[in-house]
């Protein structure tokens, strides 16, 4: 599918500064770009590519101005990223869709199936359970009783949804993730012994939630682990029994939340964080990588960074002394010791 360089301005709003005929076919890296492909600069410091890049269309803030000669052509638009990633979903709604409930697939009598839906080769449906129209569950899915999920979800390999679960409409869950699996919940006993509790909780998922590969949410001991609307969740995550996280909230790879912690809309969470349990966490909150977050965020908009958290202007403060601290302890002992000569 082609599409020339007005077209592409004439959907993004944006403006075409030189060859409004030219075609594209293809999307890639500005560094990697070649003859009917599209490409974008957002970040300056890849600037220098755009000089020399095979791309025939490069999409470009309105406000971009060349330090020399460029020689593709470049649609202006008020942001290319954005822009450039509305072209991705586009392209990506354009590719022919898997239709149809393979022979091998099983789904037990009393569920509900909508229409419009793909079910894959080895996939199961448990007893009383609603797929959505315009579902698409990969092969190997599983799907346990009581389940429901909303219209137009994606549901890729190998992803296991534990019995009593909600998904809302056009959530997308990616392979080998696991939700509604048991809550980490064990009550000590007088022989040093663990006695398990009982899971009977479960898990939801509200519209347009995201989740990334290799991700597990656990079910709740009682009521649900709540995932609002629109949080994209990265791969490699645990999310513990009874979490709640608030609407648009992104979190970064192999971030780990224990069980009942409260974390607000709009955060952001870089990867390896961790979220101690029972503790709340303020809208707009962003926590840097590898952070570990011991008790409550009460302030919001708050960033924070390092173990334990705290602002991140003050931790990069911090990190200059950590790196001082070996000259920092000679000095010390050297002033020790001229001390006990003085005494002496």
């Amino acid at each position: 599918m082609e599409f020339t360089a007005k077209t592409i301005a004439d959907f993004l709003h944006g403006e075409v500064d030189g060859n409004p005929d030219i075609k594209v076919s293809t999307v890639a890296k500005i560094e990697e770009g070649s003859e009917g492909a599209l490409s974008f600069l957002a970040n300056p410091k890849y600037e220098h590519y755009i000089y020399s890049t095979g791309s025939s269309i490069v999409l470009v803030n309105k406000d971009f101005v060349p330090s020399e000669k460029v020689k593709t052509t470049l649609i202006r638009v008020a942001n290319a990223y954005e822009a450039f990633a509305s072209l991705l979903q586009l392209v990506d709604q354009a590719r022919p869709r898997k239709m149809g409930i393979h022979a091998t697939a099983i789904i037990e009598p009393s569920a509900k199936i909508g229409s419009d839906v793909y079910i894959g080769p080895f996939a199961y449906i448990g007893e009383n359970c609603v797929i959505g129209n315009g579902c698409s569950l990969f092969p190997s899915v599983y799907i346990g009783d009581n389940t429901k999920l909303g219209n137009n979800c994606i549901i890729n390999p190998g992803v296991k949804i534990y019995n009593d679960c909600i998904i809302g409409d056009g959530c997308i869950i990616h392979a080998g993730t696991v939700i509604g699996s048991d809550g980490f919940g064990f009550a000590p006993q007088s022989d040093s012994e663990y006695m398990k509790i009982p899971q009977l909780g479960n898990v939801v998922l509200e519209d347009h939630v995201e989740v990334g590969a290799n991700t597990t949410i656990d079910r709740a001991t009682m009521g649900s682990t709540i995932i609002r609307k629109g949080v994209k969740i990265d791969n490699l995550i645990q999310i513990a029994h009874n979490v709640e996280i608030g609407e648009n909230t992104v979190i970064a790879a192999q971030t780990g939340i224990a069980g009942s912690a409260k974390i607000g809309k709009n955060c952001m969470f870089g990867g390896q964080v961790g979220i101690a349990g029972h503790i709340k966490i303020a809208d707009g909150t962003k926590i840097g990588a590898q952070a570990g977050v011991l008790g409550e965020i009460k302030e919001e908009n708050t960033i924070i960074q390092g173990t334990p958290a705290i602002d991140y202007k003050q931790f990069f403060k911090s990190s200059v002394i950590f790196k001082n601290l070996t000259e920092l302890r000679k000095k010390v002992d050297s002033m020790g010791r001229d001390i006990e000569s003085l005494k002496d």
